[in-house]
């Protein structure tokens, strides 16, 4: 049953591993995302590789490639489009944004402004957008990668909650280890177009085989106890004395399908409690609102999320 989802996470980490050194644990969450039809937020200090990640994965999965950088005054228009006055017909022709693409990239999301970052929802949500009272399709395979820094830095602009739950996984890039990063130095070091012509090598992923995993994870058992683990989880969020705001119903969803895909991924055609521990920082530390009480103390969301594994009674 979970053949396809396992060959599908095997040549996607050999694909990305031609370019990316050092992320090989943040391939199972891309994974998911490409299987589930949801958005990844990829997060980290700059310089750390996040654009060259998101550039492989884009180059992996085929299809029109755009990207936005995100600015100060970048404007809804830029990403979705504008009305252009034809001369020759006479009237007023649409002429669509980079957000029109299988792939996009939106680069440093969180330095473009709150109403830019308001034009990404209802294309994250329903893969449509509004345009003069017109509504537009989007790509079937639409999907959005986006790289942010940590919100603290300067010029940067935090995702509103409503943005961040629209991102089905948020994957947390640090500093690589020693050995990574001197294979690094050694692969890109010497030569300044090393990593543009290793892009070019990455082959694209036969469609048919993403076709057959997202059926392989439909057909995943997930039991009652499983369900009501789930939820569990999310009642403990929202009743945490540190969080402003638990976790919603989309992203209890999103747990559960995402645990669905790690165990079709280790060969199982049912979810166990520990295939929800491995996905829930993935799915949950972005969503929760720390109290300022809590951020005052250097709480972090990803230890919030450890704590709340760890006390809720799992299911036998």
């Amino acid at each position: 049953m979970s053949t396809a989802i396992g060959q599908l996470r095997d040549l996607l980490a050999q694909r990305l591993g031609r370019v990316v050194i050092g992320v090989s644990a943040s391939v199972d969450a891309l994974v998911i995302a490409l299987i589930a039809r949801g958005h990844v937020l990829v997060q980290g200090v700059p310089g750390l590789g996040k654009t060259l990640f998101a550039k492989a994965l884009a180059r992996a999965l085929g299809g029109e490639f755009k990207r936005i950088q995100g600015t100060a005054d970048l404007m809804p228009s830029d990403i979705i489009g504008v009305h252009v006055f034809d001369e020759a017909a006479r009237n007023f022709a649409f002429r669509p944004g980079p957000l029109f693409a299988d792939v996009v990239l939106v680069d440093e999301i969180n330095r473009a402004g709150p109403k830019t970052q308001s034009a990404l929802l209802e294309a994250m949500e329903e893969r449509q957008v509004s345009v003069e009272r017109n509504v537009l399709p989007l790509p079937a395979d639409f999907i959005v990668l986006a790289t942010q820094n940590p919100r603290d830095f300067e010029g940067t602009f935090p995702l509103p909650e409503s943005q961040l739950d629209r991102f089905m996984l948020r994957v947390d890039i640090g500093y690589p280890a020693r050995a990574a990063e001197s294979e690094i130095l050694a692969r890109y070091g010497g030569v300044l177009a090393a990593a543009h012509a290793a892009l070019e090598t990455i082959a694209v992923i036969e469609r048919r085989l993403l076709a057959e995993a997202r059926a392989a994870a439909e057909r995943i058992h997930v039991s009652e106890a499983l369900s009501a683990y789930v939820l569990d989880l999310a009642a403990a969020t929202r009743e945490h004395p540190r969080l402003a705001l638990g976790l919603s119903t989309r992203g209890a969803l999103a747990l559960l399908k995402a645990a669905r895909i790690v165990a079709g991924m280790r060969g199982s055609d049912f979810v166990t409690p520990d295939d929800v521990k491995q996905v829930a920082p993935w799915i949950l530390a972005h969503r929760l609102v720390l109290t300022p009480e809590a951020t005052l103390e250097g709480a972090t969301d990803t230890e919030v999320v450890q704590g709340v594994l760890a006390t809720t009674p799992v299911p036998r």
